[in-house]
């Protein structure tokens, strides 16, 4: 493993792959990442699913066999998802089993479109835990303000579930209180709190990308030396709060029930613009306790030129708090900010969604001619 990664392991930061394919799992690359460069989760979403699908020959037996069956275009989607999730699960399996269930784990989503109905949401995610049927699953639903209730009732069920799409302090706090209060449900419905585990999914760099086009806009002095000091300041912040919930005696009742803590995970960690150095976001966000989920390249470069320095999060609160008053003074409204992004994101992951559906059809269209 290279030095850098493991100086994170060792600071307590989980390195997880931000991508999954079955070209990915058939070559045997998920297992050399694991083995070779310290990953030891995986995340996923549809974009990076039908990217999957658009490339290459591996969806093409499966795809075929759908078609012939008459399989309809949600069911052939969590079909073909489900099946690579499953590989992923059993890849990462040791993993998860040598940290007791803590590590190891994929993620697969949810419909967007229905995460504001908990009915549906909790539906869903009981369908995809049992299609999955693998232990080191998490079930990934959006933060949206009407989505909380979903997290908290999919967590009472008994669900691990990686809560996604969160940008703003205000409502990391709401997450990680539905966070302990499906624990509560839980607990009270008779499930083992030591098997349910959770992840809270906080974007980094979009923060800066939505943050920066508005100073440029200002165009002053003032306001070009504060470019890129947003995500990280943020995420910062966001970590002094999970340090204060995991810290109070509404949790320690539930660790002491066998319950382990949500941790956080940065989130959108590529970097975006091409002036800022492109480990940043790993570099500069190490904290015991956290997840860090990448995409190839970053891992990459993480590996390749990353200079590991510590913890750079805990002595680092009042610097964020400053930044953001900064951001603040000379117009930067943080509260637009975020729900700018959350807005920007919610139509992200439906669009994304949409595409995948999109995609599948005309895979499905092919294999149904090919058969003939």
């Amino acid at each position: 493993m290279n030095n850098t990664i493991r100086d994170l392991a060792a600071a307590g930061v989980a390195v997880w792959l931000d991508d999954l394919s079955r070209d990915r799992l058939d070559s045997g690359s998920l297992a050399d990442l694991v083995s070779d460069r310290g990953v030891v989760g995986v995340t996923t979403n549809p974009t990076i699913f039908a990217a999957a699908l658009s490339k290459g020959h591996a969806y093409d037996a499966q795809i075929a066999d759908l078609a012939v069956r008459g399989v309809d275009l949600e069911e052939a989607v969590r079909s073909i998802t489900t099946a690579d999730v499953r590989r992923g699960c059993d890849v990462l399996r040791p993993v998860h089993d040598a940290t007791s269930g803590i590590d190891g784990r994929v993620s697969i989503e949810v419909d967007p479109r229905i995460a504001h109905d908990t009915k549906r949401t909790v539906a869903e995610a009981t369908a995809l835990w049992w299609l999955v049927d693998r232990p080191n699953l998490f079930i990934k639903i959006p933060a949206t303000k009407e989505g909380l209730s979903s997290i908290e009732a999919t967590l009472g069920a008994g669900i691990s579930v990686n809560v996604t799409l969160i940008f703003s302090l205000q409502r990391y706090d709401d997450v990680m209180a539905a966070f302990l209060s499906g624990l509560e449900h839980a607990k009270k419905a008779g499930h083992d709190l030591s098997r349910l585990t959770s992840v809270a999914s906080f974007f980094v760099s979009r923060v800066d990308t939505e943050v920066d086009k508005r100073l440029d806009k200002l165009g002053t002095d003032d306001a070009a030396a504060l470019r890129g000091s947003a995500a990280i300041a943020n995420a910062r912040l966001a970590y002094q709060h999970y340090e204060k919930v995991f810290g109070s005696a509404r949790w320690r009742r539930l660790a002491d029930a066998g319950a382990t803590p949500q941790r956080p995970l940065w989130a959108s960690t590529g970097v975006k613009d091409p002036a800022y150095d492109d480990t940043r976001y790993v570099i500069d966000l190490v904290a015991p306790g956290i997840v860090n989920t990448m995409p190839e390249a970053t891992l990459d470069a993480v590996a390749d030129h990353g200079v590991f320095r510590g913890d750079t999060v805990r002595n680092s609160y009042a610097e964020a708090k400053s930044a953001l008053d900064s951001l603040a003074a000379v117009g930067v409204d943080y509260d637009d900010v975020v729900e700018t992004l959350e807005a920007e994101g919610v139509a992200k992951f439906e669009d994304s969604w949409t595409t995948l559906l999109d995609t599948v059809q005309k895979e499905l269209d092919g294999g149904a001619k090919a058969a003939k």
